[in-house]
């Protein structure tokens, strides 16, 4: 069969443009990853085609010895690299490499600061592949062919790393893509075999699959001087060739655990800390999981791919194996390899298998008991990766009832302790500092930490010197409502129900309230009336000491910040979850006494809707009529002027 000549040139997506210039200049410094990089995807492809094959031998072409194979040519100034795996169709070849097609594409550009080196670390992070090339190339070709496709169907790609690309179909016989690098002027140190050499021990030694490269043998001498032997090329496997994984933990070093993290976890960085365990008996499996120094843009996307990847016995399975790690740990990277499970493993026997749930369950223990460790005897460490993770590790309790006790103590907050942002206070910490008689554990929710430390509801227990979390995380309104105990005490927000402090009231208090409550019998009934079906009930607060209201969720109800939250997502359930709030007024206070006094009813209607529009806005919510607001308290100030 002839290959049908159709060449065509196609241009960039912006974003590719984009993110060649960035590279180029932002990665310069670290050139030598170029190799690494497409080390790393031909190793990719030929783990898929692998895995291909276990349901259609055929894909081998009679050719199932997979490797990688690196060629240099001083001459054309080219470095080919070749791998014999799965290939690509035409389609594909312009889906991954003519544009991005990775989720978080707009997360990630929005990240660039415009700081070189900073730039430089979120560029890695994204996962560059492919277009490394272009560091120290000026022209890239790229031929290909998908396992299993006419020779006739091979595709040709190539660019200059600018505006354009072209594309073309060609016969290729073997299967696999070949890539060749053409130099730039200035980058002939890689140009030799001993600098290549060196750069793959350093970067891609842990590659399971061999990597080759010609190499000379000078010829052997005889007893007279006479060459018994001419000089022959022979091809040498330049790595170990063997999956790190299943090495013993003294046999691997820091730079090579490092350098395996980078494969797996298309990052730059170092990882902040893994966990290497093999697990034997009946459901034996080795697990190498990562934690990674810093979170990457689109850890937020709920479509992006979980980090680990599920092999049995050294063969790849899949990279999308939700069923390994909850979602509360989709940061962690790595690979577990099941020696117990059947090659042809199908998609519905991993979410159906009794093994893949101990083998999840494991793997969790562990990853915890890393997080464990870290925060006691590097706690530095740990703060590093609250910093970047705590957002997400208190989905914890949510998701995994079963840990729901380990993950608590993993968590931090900011509280009125130190009063800063910092969130640094464990629950354990907490309890540890509870006052005498105290039997709850006191929150605020808001959606700033501003907010929240600036809460009406924190009057009472500033007073009291009781100890009060702030929590302005958009997930700590789920958190609450599923971790309702930590260590017998249970967690009260200081914003819901009446407030009831037990013994860290004095009794004279209570008697003083009640007295108050009966003096104001008639005015929270006129307050009540005024606001109609805006509140469930108006009553004298107890948590008040300076600011004049407030209102209160029902102790049954959705907090009002989470009322908010659900209106923002286009959830809106009404206040408190159909549940009015309540308003509760300070009877200390200067304008609440001015209430009892006050004769005219306009006067005194304004003044009502004013103190509650305030208790709204100290709630962080939005008014509905925010002109009649100011209308009313223009009026109110003109008043003081006469």
């Amino acid at each position: 069969m002839t290959v049908e000549a159709k060449k065509e040139t196609l241009g960039f997506e912006t974003e590719v443009k984009h993110l060649l210039h960035l590279m180029i200049h932002s990665l310069y410094s670290n050139k030598e990853i170029f190799l690494r990089e497409l080390i790393s995807n031909a190793s990719d492809a030929a783990d898929k085609l692998r895995f291909e094959a276990l349901s259609n031998d055929g894909l081998y072409e009679g050719d199932s010895e997979l490797k990688i194979r690196l060629e240099y040519d001083k001459d054309k100034r080219t470095i080919t690299i070749i791998d014999n795996g799965i290939g690509m169709t035409r389609a594909e070849v312009q889906e991954h490499i003519g544009t991005i097609a990775k989720s978080g594409t707009k997360q990630f550009f929005q990240a660039l600061t415009g700081d070189q080196a900073k730039d430089s670390e979120l560029i890695g992070q994204f996962g560059v592949g492919f277009y490394s090339a272009f560091i120290v190339a000026d022209k890239v070709t790229l031929t290909t062919r998908k396992a299993g496709a006419d020779k006739s169907e091979g595709v040709r790609w190539e660019s200059a790393g600018e505006g354009d690309y072209t594309l073309e179909s060609v016969e290729k016989i073997q299967r696999g893509t070949e890539i060749v690098l053409h130099l730039k002027e200035d980058e002939s140190e890689f140009l030799d075999g001993y600098r290549i050499r060196s750069i793959v021990r350093k970067f891609s030694d842990h590659i399971s699959l061999p990597i080759v490269m010609d190499k000379e043998v000078p010829p052997s001498m005889g007893e007279e001087g006479i060459d018994e032997k001419p000089t022959e090329i022979v091809e040498e496997t330049v790595n170990s060739a063997s999956a790190l994984w299943t090495k013993a933990r003294q046999d691997i070093t820091d730079e090579a655990y490092n350098e395996f993290y980078k494969h797996v976890g298309h990052d730059f960085q170092d990882p902040l800390t893994h966990v290497h365990s093999k697990v034997e008996g009946t459901n034996e499996y080795t697990l190498l999981l990562y934690v990674p120094s810093r979170a990457p843009f689109d850890l937020w996307d709920r479509d992006a791919k979980h980090g680990v990847k599920l092999y049995i016995r050294k063969v790849f399975i899949t990279d999308d194996a939700e069923q390994l790690m909850p979602r509360y740990l989709r940061f962690i990277r790595g690979i577990i390899d099941a020696n117990s499970l059947p090659l042809n493993v199908s998609r519905e026997i991993l979410q159906q298998s009794k093994q893949i749930s101990a083998i999840k369950s494991g793997a969790i223990k562990k990853v915890l008991g890393t997080l464990e460790d870290l925060a006691k005897t590097e706690p530095e460490k740990y703060e590093k990766f609250w910093s970047q993770f705590g957002p997400v590790i208190k989905e914890g309790p949510i998701e995994d009832h079963a840990n729901k006790e380990r993950v608590a103590k993993l968590l931090r907050f900011a509280s009125t302790y130190a009063d800063t942002d910092k969130q640094d206070v464990t629950l354990e910490a907490y309890v540890g500092r509870m006052k005498e008689g105290q039997d709850k554990i006191y929150y605020v929710t808001a959606d700033t930490f501003s907010a929240a430390k600036n809460s009406p509801h924190l009057e009472i227990f500033r007073k009291k010197g009781i100890e009060v979390l702030l929590l302005s995380d958009r997930i700590d309104e789920w958190l609450v409502s599923n971790l309702d105990e930590f260590d017998g005490k249970h967690l009260q927000s200081v914003a819901k129900g009446d407030l009831d402090l037990g013994v860290l009231d004095a009794e004279e208090d209570k008697e003083a309230q009640e007295e108050v409550n009966k003096d104001f019998e008639t005015v929270l009934k006129q307050i009540k009336d005024v606001l109609a079906d805006k509140v469930s009930e108006v009553r004298l607060s107890h948590r008040l000491t300076e600011s004049p209201a407030c209102l209160v969720a029902d102790v049954y109800g959705m907090s009002l910040n989470m009322e908010r939250i659900m209106k923002e997502a286009g959830q809106g359930l009404g206040m408190g979850m159909g549940r009015k709030p309540i308003f509760e007024l300070n009877p200390t206070h200067p304008l609440v006494v001015k209430m009892k006094e006050e004769q005219d009813d306009s006067r005194f209607a304004d003044l009502t809707h004013i103190l509650f529009d305030q208790a709204i806005l100290s709630e962080g919510g939005q008014l509905d009529d925010p002109a009649a607001f100011v209308h009313k308290l223009n009026g109110l100030l003109q008043g003081l002027l006469h």
